[in-house]
């Protein structure tokens, strides 16, 4: 047994396998705790599938007779390989252990998703409420997570109005202070020397985390909190079929005060799908603002507005014509914007910004670009040359699918893609081949068939490889590369 303990420690599936055959019992224990728990909680998938083929039992508990189960142990850990393999080894989704938490409780109070996701493709309850009384949906909006209120509105989640209720409440509360408090207020008069603040930024929002340390700065208690309440609050009216107001989706896009985290996105995706007059006429009012981040929303729901591309193009243009030529915001958005768009007439402003100190604005300019340049124009052309030869191995990956897109069949067209085919980044080596697939570039069939014999199996080089594969004309040398397997896994 102290083998198999040993290996579970180390994350040796062999080891494992060797001590159930030299006689260990799967359903042993160490310190009370079994072999199945141990690797549950360690993240060990491999053994876990392991033990569970040997015999282990996925329902028994470790410790007494009310203690802790394999599936809460890996759920608590966010561990959703080894939840997905306790599943298929029987174990019950909805099985209770010590208090009456679940693994769909412990999840949804952690902000695991991902775990949280596969739970509930397994039958766990999506109402079943929680040892707090919580029903799922308002534990998940209490947490602030908002991949696990998507993922529990997905399967059916009962209790929209009572989340609502529960967004709303944390939407610009200072969650570091409310944390603190509670920390201090369950802490039992022990003495503490300060609270710890950091902010990580994780699963498209930020989660605050606030620990409390002795004066010798030892941690003594500690809690944390994800942000995403204004995204949630969005989210659940949407479900109930409730209007939020343009402006109040605005002010929680602008108080998260960043276009990447969920509390904008979520709003501009609710802005946009509603695809009326209305919406167009006040987002096209913010890119008329003097604050950047207003300007930026209203282009990114512009360039996100079905059916409006005509009507937007302009406005954006001119926005784009007016932003700082060094400042990210509004340009990153209006270029996503204009290339939403699609349209050629937008070609001068992208190429303007194409110097932009910022790779994250050069990246979007060259995908901005991709389809959309007129034959014969030279500029772009020298644009998308330099582009592709970026420090910044995204920015050449697009510049160079740009390149491919472009109408020209020249040498220089030509050779600027044979000059990325030894890309360190294989996606842009990749793209490199595919564009001169698409011009009968003889160079291109070595390419893919390395592309596809020694590249990443699972990677996006190889399906941009495989679908160069219907530009190749001879049959033969088609037919070859469609049958090149990957030469490792």
């Amino acid at each position: 047994m102290s083998t198999l303990f040993d290996a579970i420690r180390a994350g040796d599936e062999d080891g494992a396998v060797r001590a159930l055959r030299s006689g260990a019992d799967p359903e042993g224990r160490e310190d009370g705790e079994t072999a199945l728990y141990r690797a549950a909680v360690g993240d060990e998938p491999g053994i876990v599938r392991v033990l569970l083929a040997a015999g282990a039992d996925p329902g028994r508990r470790s410790g007494e007779e009310d203690g802790d189960l394999p599936l809460c142990g890996a759920a608590c850990g966010g561990h959703a390989e080894v939840v997905r393999a306790l599943l298929a080894g029987g174990a019950e989704a909805d099985q209770e252990e010590e208090f009456g938490f679940t693994a769909l409780a412990w999840a949804l109070r952690l902000g695991h998703a991902g775990t949280a996701r596969v739970l509930l493709e397994h039958g766990a309850d999506p109402d079943r409420p929680g040892p707090d009384g919580f029903l799922p949906l308002v534990a998940a909006a209490r947490r602030g997570s908002t991949a696990c209120v998507r993922t529990l509105l997905d399967h059916g989640a009962a209790a929209p109005e009572a989340a609502l209720r529960e967004a709303r409440r944390w939407i610009g509360a200072d969650i570091a202070a409310e944390l603190r408090r509670g920390l201090v207020a369950g802490n039992d008069g022990g003495q503490t020397y300060e609270a710890v603040v950091r902010r990580v930024r994780e699963d498209g929002g930020v989660t605050v985390v606030v620990e409390l340390l002795r004066e010798d700065g030892a941690p003594t208690r500690g809690d944390e909190r994800q942000t995403g309440h204004a995204a949630i609050a969005t989210l659940l009216e949407a479900a109930m079929g409730l209007r939020t107001p343009h402006e109040e989706l605005a002010a929680r896009a602008l108080r998260c005060g960043d276009p990447e985290l969920d509390a904008w996105t979520t709003a501009v995706a609710e802005l946009a799908g509603r695809a009326d007059e209305e919406t167009f006429v006040t987002a096209a009012g913010w890119c008329a603002y003097r604050d950047p981040l207003r300007r930026a929303l209203g282009a990114r729901v512009l360039g996100a507005l079905p059916g409006f591309g005509a009507s937007a193009l302009p406005v954006l243009r001119r926005l784009a014509a007016e932003a700082l030529p060094t400042a990210r915001e509004p340009l990153l958005s209006t270029v996503l914007a204009l290339g939403e768009c699609g349209d050629a007439a937008a070609v001068p402003e992208l190429l303007a910004a194409a110097g932009h100190p910022e790779a994250a604005v050069r990246r979007a300019v060259a995908g901005a670009l991709a389809g959309i340049v007129p034959a014969g124009h030279t500029e772009a052309l020298g644009v998308l040359l330099a582009l592709s030869r970026d420090g910044d191995s995204r920015v050449r990956d697009w510049a160079t699918l740009a390149l491919a897109e472009l109408p020209d069949d020249t040498p220089l067209v030509r050779e600027g893609l044979a000059e990325r085919l030894g890309d360190d980044d294989p996606e842009t080596a990749a793209e490199a081949a595919r564009g001169l697939a698409i011009r009968q570039d003889p160079r291109a069939v070595d390419a893919l068939a390395s592309a596809l014999a020694d590249g990443d199996p699972d990677g996006t080089a190889r399906e941009t490889a495989l679908a160069a594969l219907e530009h190749i004309r001879d049959a033969r040398v088609r037919t070859r590369l469609e049958w090149t397997t990957p030469r490792r896994g």
